[in-house]
């Protein structure tokens, strides 16, 4: 656990203080045995002039640490709300259109996968979906990934960040665990069969986002400590907020920025920015995919298709020698409107790709190597089978 920071401000008045009384002691003493009054004259100008320096210098760094505080507790917020946020965007996919097959591909884009298991489109998604806000919003170094709710409280527990009392009230942005099989009675300490995002807390109701709820990202509300609850994930914020970077961007002191190419010369990737071991991978031309500032392993980069690397994770800043600011696939980029052309045949994951579709423009959602996500039928094309429109 961190240990709270102290306040300087308050160690020099309280030394400050101290002092005085020490010295008021020995100077009445001394008058007291000697008889002589005459060092009032000095000792009591001396000791407003020393209480007045004190008290100016305590306010003024005060007022300093106390902006640093506010400031903390702000980007806590903002961290929670971009959590938030990022499940928000998805209310409304199901998987009667196919629409939260994105959700999953987020998930499975993210490497080294839990447990080495791709989810499947036929799965519960549930704690899928939370692990992919995660990974989308860059706080996986403190909202572990799996695709399995009773894995993830273990993993909760691991980082020392799992509530098992179910009165506990919770905050935007915990996540929240529950057993279907609760009596009602105590804490529940069941095996879970669902999870979700906590929206926001208004009295005793509790309002959650929720994936594979009845088929969907949809939303649920439930009383403070109401059955079904079996604990909370409550992610440690704090610790993101006090680091520079949020995952999103360069935050200013990276010397790369996401969608950089770069050549990777390292030999391990990592699962999370801060996780302290990670497996072997193999050199080459990689592109960043994220960054955050101010942790281990600030840099998340993939493999670019025939590069002869193998990453696919967050390496270290030393690990990263020289950048093509260029993007792998040319002037194909995320956010550009394409064509799938006429002599595709296949979509990037084998399927055959219908008439209809290549009438019709596009957004690119994200690159992935060779290939890109097209956001309005949420399907992978390979690049080379894309023409600008």
């Amino acid at each position: 656990m961190r240990k709270p920071r102290k306040e300087f401000s308050k160690t020099i008045l309280r030394a400050v203080a101290a002092a005085t009384v020490v010295i008021v002691v020995f100077s009445f003493a001394l008058m007291w045995r000697t008889g002589d009054t005459s060092p009032l004259a000095y000792i009591i100008p001396g000791i407003f002039t020393e209480l007045s320096a004190a008290t100016g210098f305590y306010f003024w760094k005060a007022k300093a640490e106390n902006e640093i505080k506010l400031d903390t507790i702000r980007r806590q917020k903002e961290l929670r709300q971009s959590y938030v946020n990022a499940a928000v965007s998805y209310l409304g996919c199901k998987e009667s259109d196919g629409s939260h097959k994105k959700i999953i591909d987020l998930y499975n884009s993210h490497k080294p996968l839990a447990r080495n298991y791709a989810v499947k489109y036929t799965d519960s998604w549930c704690a899928t979906f939370v692990s992919a806000m995660a990974i989308k919003t860059g706080l996986t170094d403190i909202i572990p990934t799996e695709c399995g709710c009773g894995q993830m409280i273990q993993l909760f527990q691991k980082l020392g960040a799992w509530v098992e009392n179910d009165a506990y009230r919770p905050s935007t942005g915990d996540v929240i665990f529950y057993d279907w099989d609760d009596n009602g009675v105590g804490d529940d300490t069941g095996w879970p069969e669902h999870v979700g995002i906590v929206v926001s807390v208004s009295g005793n109701t509790i309002k959650i986002i929720e994936g594979n709820k009845s088929d969907s990202v949809s939303y649920r509300e439930i009383a403070v400590n109401g059955r079904y609850i079996r604990g909370y994930g409550v992610p440690k914020y704090s610790s993101k907020a006090t680091s520079a970077g949020s995952g999103s961007g360069n935050g200013g002191g990276l010397k790369y920025s996401k969608g950089d190419i770069v050549n990777f010369t390292g030999s391990k990737h990592y699962a999370s920015a801060n996780a302290t071991s990670g497996p072997s991978c193999k050199a080459g031309k990689a592109k960043v995919t994220d960054t955050a500032e101010g942790t281990k392993h600030p840099y998340h980069l993939i493999a670019v298709n025939g590069s002869g690397s193998t990453v696919y994770g967050w390496v270290n800043a030393s690990d990263i020698a020289g950048a093509s600011t260029t993007a792998a696939s040319g002037s194909i980029t995320e956010g550009k409107t394409v064509k799938v052309k006429s002599s595709a045949t296949k979509y990037a994951t084998g399927q055959t790709i219908p008439s209809w579709v290549k009438s019709r423009k596009y957004t690119v959602q994200k690159i992935d190597g060779d290939r890109a996500l097209l956001k309005e039928i949420t399907s992978w094309v390979k690049i080379s089978d894309l023409e600008l429109a």
